[in-house]
């Protein structure tokens, strides 16, 4: 296979040293290493992954070639790759990679095409993209492919939809929707990479705001619980009545989209859904909003509206781009991509240990139990989650109680009552 396509090999020194740096915060996947080197339970296995091409990713990408799998590796948005990250996998790794910062639709696309040269066994992937190719231009990977696994909400919604449809040729693991992925990746991470990535983008004070999230999941929630630690004056933005009930006992503001526009100074959509600022939205909103997605996708955002009807277009300042429409300034962050990598460099590595202790997992079950699944999505099982908490903890240094005989007994009984 091509041995790997990226930037500049040349910056593999300086992407080493930030590996390492995150590695220190990743606490639980070096315990993993030093559970698996040995016995080594991926071995023999090809893993193609459609992953963010981050420090946080490239200590997966060790743990599972530690493991014994021999993995590729591609980018899942054409903004979050980290070029020296990528350098580093390949001249200090030997990892083959795919990416490259600002890569365009094409070069994407070719990237995920190349990475699937290694035949997988196994697929991970961030959005679904991977999947998406396999079963649209390359099903004659199918045959050797054990199972899959999905990182984030977008892709989840995109992987049900096959499933639902009969389309899903092989079982695919949700890890986004692992309690110790969504609980804390979800929350916390995108809460504070969101924010930090607009505040590298644009200085802006968020304090005194008006900060609009258009989405009350895991990743709404975070992102308004930060916005308001800092100040702002938060509207949430639902379809939901639970969610948007939730978010009111929150203690925020919820109205309409199209109204909180109007009053706005910061709307993040984190939805993954498409057209959620709509050119209804835009008309409504205030001279000089700024608009940023923290939703997997660019699409939850109308960038052609804004394309095709602006007078005028520049690049005021690294990341945002200045639309002049409607008489008003409209300020979009990272061409509507992901703002907490594109702009910023996304999750914390102490919230990736997490996530990715999960993907591991699920590579393991996968190879365990995969031949047994239905063409469908999964959770990974209680007793994963639970142990990968139990690390963290471990890690952390922190010791939990743990029920008695008698309060096990009680709570298994129906017959003990007050």
């Amino acid at each position: 296979m091509t041995k790997y396509k990226i930037r500049d090999i040349s910056l593999s020194q300086k992407g080493m040293e930030r590996i390492e740096w995150a590695g220190r915060n990743m606490p639980v996947l070096k315990m993993l290493r030093n559970r698996y080197e040995k016995s080594k339970p991926l071995s023999g296995k090809r893993i193609a992954a459609c992953l963010h091409v981050t420090t946080e990713t490239a200590n997966l990408m060790l743990l599972l070639k530690s493991a014994g799998a021999e993995v590729a590796l591609c980018a899942s948005n054409p903004l979050s790759t980290q070029d020296d990250t990528a350098a580093a996998l390949v001249h200090e790794y030997d990892i083959p990679v795919f990416a490259w910062h600002g890569a365009t639709r094409d070069e994407y696309y070719d990237h995920i095409l190349s990475a699937l040269e290694i035949e997988p066994h196994i697929t991970m992937d961030d959005g679904a993209d991977l999947v998406s190719t396999i079963h649209k231009e390359r099903r004659g990977l199918l045959e050797n492919i054990i199972g899959g696994s999905e990182e984030t909400t977008t892709g989840v919604i995109r992987l049900k939809s096959m499933a639902k449809d009969k389309a899903l040729r092989y079982p695919v693991i949700a890890v986004n929707d692992s309690m110790t992925k969504h609980f804390f990746d979800n929350r916390y991470g995108t809460g504070q990479s969101t924010i930090d990535g607009i505040l590298r983008a644009t200085n802006f004070l968020i304090a005194g705001s008006v900060f609009t999230v258009a989405g009350y999941g895991w990743c709404g929630k975070g992102i308004a619980k930060r916005a308001d630690g800092m100040g702002a004056n938060v509207i949430v933005c639902e379809v939901d009545p639970v969610k948007a009930l939730e978010a009111r006992m929150d203690g925020f503001r919820v109205m309409p989209i199209t109204d909180a526009a109007k009053e706005s100074d910061i709307i993040v959509t984190a939805t993954g859904d498409i057209n959620v600022v709509s050119e209804d939205v835009v008309k409504s909103a205030k001279d000089g909003i700024i608009i940023a997605n923290s939703g997997h996708f660019n699409v939850e955002i109308n960038v052609e509206y804004l394309e095709n009807h602006c007078n005028n277009k520049r690049l005021i300042r690294n990341q945002i781009t200045e639309y002049t429409i409607l008489g008003k300034k409209v300020f979009l962050l990272a061409e509507g991509r992901l703002v907490n990598l594109s702009a910023a460099e996304g999750h914390p590595a102490m919230v990736m240990d997490m996530s990715f202790a999960n993907q591991f997992y699920a590579a393991k079950y996968l190879m365990e139990k995969g031949n047994t699944l239905n063409n469908d999505v999964y959770v990974l099982p209680e007793d994963i989650d639970m142990a990968v908490a139990s690390d963290k903890l471990e890690t952390l240094g922190i010791k939990i109680d743990r029920l008695t005989d008698e309060q096990k007994k009680y709570l298994d009984s129906w017959e003990i009552g007050t």
